[in-house]
């Protein structure tokens, strides 16, 4: 069973970025230039420092992440600057292991520390084409938001949100 844990100063930043290879290898064969297609150790370790990275271990190696946070004073995005809102990204299953639940595994902890941090929505991006994400996120309760072009990437992204309070 899939264990999901805090990312440690232990852990191996080149083991992490690794996974994002394997994990994105699909979007990039696509022709779709997400950064942790190709990302450095360097850039993992920089992507994950802003927020709360969580890891999911199986029989001790590393088979999934996810990173949560606050969003942003500033972003090319309005959406995740809205207050109340918080920001999920560098989301990645091993290719070998969905199907599993990591997966959810990983959104679910996401969502607990923004409910518990106070936020009422969490927020992610993933590109148009990308479309089995997009209906996987949907089947999970996120709604499309927005949309947004990041500098320097070949396909527009969609803005995705769940509501984690209950209306009032």
């Amino acid at each position: 069973m899939p264990q999901v844990r805090i990312f440690s100063t232990s852990d191996s930043l080149v083991e992490l970025t690794s996974l994002f290879h394997r994990a994105y290898a699909r979007l990039g064969d696509m022709g779709l230039n997400y950064t942790a297609v190709d990302q450095s150790a360097e850039v993992t370790a920089r992507r994950i420092r802003g927020g709360t990275c969580y890891v999911a271990t199986l029989a001790n190696t590393l088979v999934g992440t996810i990173v949560v946070q606050p969003t942003y004073f500033e972003n090319d995005c309005e959406y995740f600057t809205l207050p109340g809102v918080a920001a999920a990204h560098q989301f990645a299953v091993d290719p070998d292991r969905q199907g599993l639940g990591i997966g959810r595994m990983l959104l679910a902890q996401a969502e607990s520390w923004a409910a518990e941090n106070g936020f009422r929505e969490l927020a992610m991006d993933t590109a148009e084409p990308a479309t089995h994400l997009i209906g996987l996120y949907a089947r999970l309760g996120y709604r499309e938001v927005g949309g947004v072009q990041w500098p320097g990437k070949v396909y527009r992204s969609v803005v995705l949100s769940k509501c984690l309070q209950p209306d009032a």
